[in-house]
């Protein structure tokens, strides 16, 4: 329903004001997606910033947003789990996952069904986070713009931190870096030499004995800038 205008009583002449359009802070990043625009299209005010925590947040209410595949690959790489616990820092918050009118989630991503489904209940269930599937791009503008243009809620502080890392998590973090290396190469490195330095140290030959092909990203590390 279009806002309606209100009249200035104090001025001499009847002056329509305009009510405020809603507003969404939306994280850097999200700036390649199609969902900021359609934000727009819907008359609501959007403002990018670096968010540590979440991709929107409309009136207090902290948002992740997940196409199906970003949800299956952060699934198996455990990226979203820690994503969630981030999440908790908000009072409000919720999970989307966008992209049901062009993609099954069970049928052609060569991950079992029952994992999926688990996992979904585990971020009902344990991360106490609300989800909602949306059929595109414009269907999750429309579910942001309700939240934005709810009654006014308490302000909540976009000042959320990421949660800190431990020394081995900060490790596979660096290897994880390297294109196709994913968690499981990049312990695997890991347990077979100890350290990252080790790692720059060790002829190309070597790691490729133990990764394969997947070794020849390491050769970077040679190289001069």
């Amino acid at each position: 329903m279009p806002q309606k205008s209100l009249f200035n009583i104090f001025s001499k002449k009847p002056e329509l004001v305009q009510p405020p359009q809603p507003k969404v802070i939306i994280d850097y990043r999200e700036k390649n997606s199609l969902v900021p625009s359609a934000l727009k299209k819907l008359g609501i005010q959007i403002e990018f910033k670096q968010l540590k925590v979440a991709d929107y947040i409309a009136k207090g209410v902290a948002i992740e947003r997940k196409t199906i595949s970003d949800f299956l690959g952060s699934m198996v790489n455990k990226r979203l789990t820690k994503q969630l616990q981030e999440l908790q820092q908000y009072k409000k918050h919720l999970l989307i996952i966008e992209g049901f009118e062009d993609q099954e989630l069970y049928n052609g991503h060569g991950i079992n069904e029952n994992a999926i489904r688990g996992f979904l209940l585990s971020i009902s269930l344990k991360h106490n986070t609300p989800i909602i599937f949306s059929q595109n791009h414009e269907d999750t503008a429309k579910f942001i713009e309700r939240i934005a243009k709810k009654k006014p809620q308490p302000e909540q502080s976009i000042n959320a931190t990421k949660k800190a890392l431990n020394k081995k998590e900060q490790m596979q973090f660096i290897l994880e870096s390297f294109p196709g290396i994913g968690p499981k190469t990049a312990k695997k490195l890991l347990k077979e030499f100890k350290t990252i330095q080790n790692l720059i140290n060790t002829p190309i030959e070597k790691i490729q004995e133990c990764i394969g092909k997947k070794a020849e990203i390491f050769k970077i590390l040679q190289e001069k800038y």
